[in-house]
């Protein structure tokens, strides 16, 4: 049987016409091959650095290639190998603050690593995410960075694939089977919610919300709550169950709502803890258009550390966790498991809590 080159078979040719066999344009490896007078396995040797081949035959080969424009297909080589050198990256929304900046980041992490970066947008639905965690149907992805909203990590435990995986967020199961555990990488997000909740206790304010509710204890939301209840107990407190406000989706116009729901008694608050910053954001706008004031009235504080919150009138207080290192961290985790394989990786169901900063700014200034 012939060999295949690595762009598909052609026939020989002379040199100079700076097209492939046939008049396809393309360029291939016999074309070379056929020019310089030497086997397609001796030029193939040459583009990839493997085998003996003699300086002279070498640089004729090279020059050829040069002179001809052959490039080799490197996906198909890719593929014949087993890597491809491309990860994928899921996320919720690209359109999010955050999340579009995390996925900027990762992508100049991984591509410093010698990876390129394919962005999937589950929009937090329970099939797309499901897809996600069974690793794609498709050969072209070497390992996955995935921040999951509609499904947990015990569910991604019961379907996932071979494919690597890292997470982004918290594990709802300690007790889980390491059998079919991975990689998470995370904020401490009770602690930084204690934190931004007492800084507005230490403003004098004693009022305080909480927007951003959710009813599973693993995400995000209740995470975020629990350190809000925390922060008051530590101070003999109990925050008013009738400032727990829930909302659908960590947004603007979810800020936007659950604000002008409760604004006939707004002036009973003297602070607005946010679970993100476009919560806050929206927050911010309700109160403004009703003619409450930010900070003199009452404080919001937010979570992300976005560019929108830092341009913001006020400037937005915020919890900035350490992006580069939630990258660098999950980067290097999934490309672990690419070279060495899920069950031999260096180490294994590896959880990484990254730093976080408070941010202090207008926004939460004492009254």
């Amino acid at each position: 049987m012939a060999a295949q080159d690595e762009q598909g078979p052609t026939t020989s040719r002379g040199p100079g016409t700076g097209r492939g066999a046939g008049g396809s344009g393309r360029v291939g490896i016999k074309d070379v091959a056929a020019a310089v007078g030497v086997s397609w396995k001796t030029v193939s040797n040459v583009v990839n650095g493997t085998g003996r081949v003699g300086e002279e035959t070498r640089a004729r080969v090279e020059e050829m290639i040069a002179e001809l424009g052959y490039r080799p297909n490197l996906a198909g080589r890719q593929l014949r190998q087993g890597r491809t050198n491309t990860l994928a990256l899921a996320v919720p929304w690209v359109h999010s603050p955050y999340f579009s900046l995390l996925a900027h980041i990762v992508i100049d992490v991984a591509g410093a690593r010698g990876y390129r970066v394919l962005i999937e947008e589950t929009r937090t639905e329970r099939d797309a995410e499901l897809q996600v965690a069974r690793g794609f149907s498709v050969r072209a992805i070497d390992g996955i960075i995935f921040s999951p909203l509609a499904i947990g990590p015990a569910e991604i435990a019961q379907v996932r694939g071979a494919t690597p995986l890292v997470l982004l967020g918290e594990r709802d199961d300690p007790g889980h089977d390491r059998r079919w555990s991975t990689d998470h990488v995370s904020i401490d997000n009770v602690r930084a919610a204690r934190e931004v909740t007492e800084h507005l206790l230490s403003t004098g304010r004693r009022r305080l919300a909480f927007v951003g509710a959710e009813p599973v204890e693993d995400r995000t939301g209740a995470l975020r709550l629990q350190g809000y209840r925390e922060a008051h107990a530590a101070q003999g407190l109990e925050p008013d169950p009738r400032w727990i406000l829930p909302v659908p989706q960590f947004s603007r116009p979810a800020g936007v709502a659950a604000m002008e729901a409760v604004l006939p008694r707004v002036d009973q608050v003297d602070g607005l803890v946010c679970a993100n910053d476009e919560l806050a954001l929206g927050v911010l706008y309700a109160l403004r258009l009703n003619g409450v004031r930010v900070p003199e009235d009452v404080a919001v504080t937010g979570w992300d550390n976005t560019e929108d919150g830092r341009y913001a009138n006020p400037s937005l207080t915020t919890v900035a966790p350490d992006l580069q290192a939630i990258a660098e961290t999950a980067v290097d985790r999934v490309i672990a498991q690419v070279e060495h394989g899920p069950g031999d990786a260096p180490e294994r169901d590896v959880d990484v809590v990254v730093p976080h900063r408070l941010l202090v700014r207008e926004s939460s200034r004492e009254a």
